[in-house]
């Protein structure tokens, strides 16, 4: 299986938010709303989201965002998106897009890549713990509501 890995494109668009809906299970990514993220993200610099392509077809994605920390020289990579298309799940393409990943944070001297994952996504959890990460800390969220 030759897979490609790059950056996104627009044209990428409609297929990497079919795969937010359909295999993160996020039904609030729209086209529109996606759009109008990626081209904020753009605009800020400090976010990048590569794809993985078989024969020009989006197959799976990674976003991620560099984030600075006091007394981390470089700050670090947060993951805040990975998900293949179920029809190459365990097929080496989420393990590819997160070695492009490390390798890209290595170019660009960052030494320390962080994700979240949901607690019953336990496929996951195993998925990025073969693929070297450790299960060090918990990860929590507020949804605040806005008037």
């Amino acid at each position: 299986m030759g897979i490609r890995i790059r950056e996104l494109l627009s044209k990428d668009y409609t297929e990497v938010v079919t795969l937010w809906n359909d295999e993160l299970g996020v039904s609030t990514v729209t086209d529109e709303n996606f759009h109008i993220t990626m081209d904020q993200m753009i605009r800020e610099g400090n976010y990048k989201t590569f794809v993985a392509l078989l024969e020009n077809h989006v197959v799976g994605f990674i976003s991620i965002v560099h984030a600075l920390a006091v007394g981390s020289t470089n700050g670090y990579l947060h993951i805040t998106g990975l998900a293949v298309h179920k029809d190459f799940q365990r097929h080496k393409v989420g393990t590819e897009l997160l070695r492009y990943t490390e390798n890209y944070a290595k170019e660009s001297g960052i030494s320390s890549i962080i994700l979240c994952t949901g607690m019953k996504r336990t496929g996951a959890q195993a998925f990025y713990e073969h693929n070297g990460y450790n299960k060090d800390s918990y990860c929590f969220d507020k949804i605040i509501k806005i008037d």
